[in-house]
């Protein structure tokens, strides 16, 4: 049975729904069931780039933002078998590669050459759940130390309380747009100036060239919305968004999303510094 913190935390998650301190509530709950040395969330939606949402990576998280929101995370073996199964629950990686595909597959081969090898994880598990048919979240949870792995009896426990996160989950993200988190740990001061400094930098973005309207729609891109969407959140036809969007491109000088995302990340670094 679950015990008073947990209760507390889970209490706490519930009061937070449908408000920015759900995630780091949500975080919380998990972190009562299962160890961890970092996490990301993002927000799937079919045929498109995934969308940020959070994470708590303190060693090459650049490459979170310049390689795999860009290009990676098409090679990624749980976002392959989401695309493949729309299958809900917690999958370790042995579920989604097998010693075959480790290695014989190509592409499995470069995403870790090109990515995952470089972040440092050693082990890594994920939580996919369904929040609409073509909305999903993607809960990513990592090892940094070579010695630290998901061990079953961990992976089951965490799979016994998967319905409640599952639930919430839902609940939240089906009223509330993908956007942003909280820092999980308020007192904490990286968590914090991390928030900041990405706040800082979609406000900042593009701010010398671009008018205020190409700056809000700057923003929404660099959080990996299209044209559509954004038409919808700026209550404004999606042509005039796709006027904005090659006017922008042109002003900052760039041909193509990836390069858009590496232009935000290294305006991002600079931010941060």
């Amino acid at each position: 049975m679950p015990n008073d913190a947990f209760n507390t935390q889970l209490a706490e998650t519930i009061s937070a729904l449908n408000s920015p301190s759900f995630t780091p509530k949500l975080m919380r709950v998990i972190a009562s069931l299962l160890s961890f040395d970092c996490a990301v969330i993002l927000g799937y939606r079919e045929g498109k780039h995934p969308i940020y949402l959070y994470d708590s990576i303190e060693n090459e998280r650049e490459l979170l933002f310049q390689r795999y929101l860009t290009t990676s995370f098409q090679n990624d073996p749980f976002y392959q078998k989401l695309n493949a199964n729309k299958e809900q629950g917690i999958f370790t990686l042995k579920d989604v590669v097998s010693k075959d595909v480790a290695r014989n597959d190509l592409d499995y081969q470069a995403y870790c050459q090109q990515f995952y090898h470089q972040t440092g994880w050693k082990d890594e598990l994920s939580m996919l759940i369904e929040i609409e048919p073509a909305r999903w979240v993607m809960l990513y949870f990592g090892f940094m130390q070579d010695d630290k792995r998901f061990t079953k009896p961990q992976v089951t426990k965490l799979k016994s309380y998967f319905a409640i996160i599952q639930s919430l989950c839902q609940q939240h993200w089906k009223q509330t747009e993908f956007t942003l988190a909280e820092p999980v740990f308020s007192s904490n001061a990286y968590s914090g100036q991390m928030r900041a400094a990405i706040e800082s930098a979609l406000t900042s973005f593009g701010q010398t060239v671009l008018t205020k309207r190409e700056q809000e729609i700057a923003a929404l891109i660099a959080q990996g919305n299209d044209s559509k969407e954004i038409a919808t959140q700026l209550d404004v036809a999606e042509g005039t968004v796709k006027n904005h969007r090659k006017r922008i491109y042109a002003q900052l000088n760039v041909a193509s999303l990836s390069e858009f995302f590496q232009l935000f990340l290294n305006h991002l670094i600079t931010q941060s510094r």
